[in-house]
Formats: C-alpha cells, structure tokens, sequence
C-alpha cells in the first residue's frame, strides 16, 4: 500500500501570485474544473478583479480562457486547490476566449458581463 502524502501546515493565510497561477480549481466533490491561468488585479485598489481559468480541451489543445469572479473561489485545504461550486452548464456558457484570442481583459464592460454571469456584485462597486 502506498502512503498518502500529509498535507502541508499552513503557516499564514497569504500566498504569493506565482504560486497561485497553476493551482487547480475543483468541484465540492473534487472534480477538476480546470486551472489558474493568471490573476487580473486592479492596480489602484490592489483587488484581485478575477482569475482566468484555463478550461476544457484535452492535454491543453482547445483550452480556451474562462474570468471567474474572485469571490466565486475560495480555497480548499482538503482538496489542496481552489473550490468553485459552478454547473458544468453555467461555466461553458460564460464569458471567455480562446487561447490565442489578442484581447483586452481589462475592458469594463467586458468585466461586467463575467459578474453579471455569475450573479455576483462586482468588486468596483464595493
């Protein structure tokens, strides 16, 4: 029988961006959804605006960019990953562009469409 490897203790509740982008993002039941592609924060406020998420295709080919609201994650220690408790359904319909897609993510309008999405306030109106 091979051993389960123990969980690292956290020893703080801050983690660098670098560490972030890569990490995986999972159902509640642990199904993957996809992975943090990058982080978009807004410069003046210093808020994390939203993630993108890469998402769908088979071994990165046909993977296209899905924002997710940051409030819309949170991370899960059991899991080891970030939690998005999103239908399959929801997700593929959601604002998003292909991977070689020249565009520009901090378009506000575009921005107000992922939390319309989603259904969540966004963050500049907080």
């Amino acid at each position: 029988m091979s051993e389960v490897p123990e969980k690292p203790v956290e020893k703080h509740a801050l983690i660098p961006s670098d560490q972030v982008t890569g990490t995986v993002v999972r159902r509640p039941n642990g199904d993957k959804i996809g992975t943090i592609y990058r982080l978009m924060i807004d410069k003046r406020s210093g808020q994390i605006a939203y993630a993108v998420m890469s998402f769908g295709g088979f071994l990165g080919l046909g993977e296209d960019y899905y924002p997710v609201p940051w409030a819309a994650l949170k991370y899960n220690v059991e899991l080891d990953a970030y939690e998005a408790d999103i239908p399959e359904d929801r997700l593929k319909s959601a604002p998003h562009k292909a991977i070689a897609d020249d565009f520009d993510w901090g378009n506000r309008d575009w921005n107000r469409s992922i939390y319309d999405h989603y259904s969540i306030y966004p963050y500049w109106t907080m």
